[in-house]
């Protein structure tokens, strides 16, 4: 399963660019910066849309009336996984959309729940977070004492 640093590394590859390199005493969240999430955030939604659509002709080609039932229940199943992995990439799609009208907004960058900077270095690992790490902790511990 990939981690936070391979799919940002394949994020990044994906958009053709580095990770962004902070200069000294550059202001946060500048037009480059923006720039650069906007580029990574563009080309993560274009390669999921892909997928989408590669999923939708691939069923479409694959999908066949077998006889027997067990090739059937195998087909059936395959389909199932594909459409349950397009339907969280489809809610990713949406977070992504959402992160996007933020950086339209000029909100992109800072956390929703106390307001400080997310900081550049969890924004390349996750370009749509939207809670800086101490409340994002805080927000999991919360979680996981409900569930508990």
């Amino acid at each position: 399963m990939p981690t936070e640093k391979t799919k940002s590394i394949g994020l990044l590859a994906l958009a053709g660019l580095t990770p962004y390199q902070e200069k000294a005493n550059e202001e946060y969240m500048n037009d480059d910066q923006l720039g650069h999430f906007r580029k990574i955030l563009l080309a993560w939604r274009d390669q999921l849309r892909k997928e989408v659509d590669r999923t939708v002709h691939h069923m479409q080609d694959e999908a066949a009336n077998f006889p027997d039932p067990v090739d059937r229940a195998a087909q059936e199943e395959e389909f199932s996984l594909e459409l349950r992995t397009r339907d969280r990439e489809r809610k990713l799609i949406k977070k992504i959309e959402k992160t996007l009208k933020r950086i339209e907004d000029d909100d992109f960058g800072f956390c929703d729940s106390c307001g400080i900077e997310v900081g550049i270095k969890r924004l390349e690992a996750r370009p749509t977070a939207d809670l800086c790490i101490d409340c994002k902790t805080m927000a999991e511990i919360k979680e996981k004492q409900l569930q508990g």
